[in-house]
This record gives structure tokens, C-alpha cells and sequence, in this order.
């Protein structure tokens, strides 16, 4: 059983970036409205969220969502490395309460992914922007 009691939209997008980096699927349904369950690449989803070093997430933007809302969107990019390339996904997500819980409901038609290139170098700047070189950050 998946406890969700988070107050808002943005509270729960970053639950669910957080059980990504974790590949904790059963999260990632569990928090995703049920209604819209079967759109969802469960054994897709599940690969590439294992198999990806996920890097960082910036929130962008934040509509409604408050514990007073029903309904709320949140923009965020999530970059992440997948087979020594690094991807930025840009979403914007819908996200609804039902029973007074929040849910995932789905994306609206921002999403893309960009490709950001070639490896990075272990002497590099890290691409989560911390300023740190990656070896030390990101590529321990």
C-alpha cells in the first residue's frame, strides 16, 4: 500500500521523480490515477527507470496544485543518463486530487526529451548544475 499524503501537486511530482531514481515502481502506480493506469509502459517504465542515472530535477513552474486545489500542473525537466548519454525529459504534468489524495493524472502536450550528447568526462562540469566537477558529484 502506497501512503500518499502529500499536500500538493509539486510535493508529489517530487515523490515520484525521487521513487524513480529508486526504481520504485510500485510508487509510481500506485500514485498514478487508476483510471489512466492502463496508458501506462509498466515494464518500460520499469527499464528506464533502473537503468538510467538520474541527475537532477528543476521544477519550472507550478499551477495551482495547493492543499486547497484539486487540480494543479507542474513543468519540470529531469535529466538523467542513459547509456553514457545525457537526456533531458521536459513535462508538463496534470496532477488531481480524488478522495482528498493527490494523483498523477497525465501530461499535457509539452513533453520532449533532449538528447544532450556525448559522455561526460569525469573532469567536467556536472550537468545538474551544481558546480562541482562530475566525478565528484553525480559521476561518484
Amino acid at each position: 500500500m502506497i501512503i500518499n499524503n502529500y499536500l500538493t501537486a509539486r510535493e508529489l511530482m517530487e515523490a515520484r521523480y525521487d521513487a524513480f531514481t529508486r526504481g520504485d515502481i510500485d510508487f509510481i502506480l500506485g500514485t498514478h490515477n487508476p483510471k489512466t493506469n492502463e496508458d501506462l509502459d509498466v515494464e518500460g517504465t520499469t527499464k528506464w527507470a533502473r537503468e538510467s542515472k538520474w541527475l537532477g530535477l528543476e521544477i519550472i513552474a507550478t499551477e495551482k496544485g495547493t492543499k486547497d486545489d484539486d487540480y494543479g500542473i507542474v513543468e519540470f525537466k529531469a535529466t538523467y543518463e542513459e547509456k553514457g548519454t545525457i537526456h533531458v525529459h521536459h513535462e508538463k504534468s496534470e496532477f488531481m486530487k480524488v478522495n482528498g489524495t493527490w494523483l498523477y493524472k497525465g501530461i499535457l502536450p509539452l513533453q520532449n526529451t533532449v538528447v544532450k550528447g556525448k559522455k561526460i568526462g569525469q573532469n567536467e562540469p556536472c550537468p545538474c548544475n551544481s558546480g562541482k566537477k562530475y566525478k565528484k558529484c553525480c559521476g561518484k
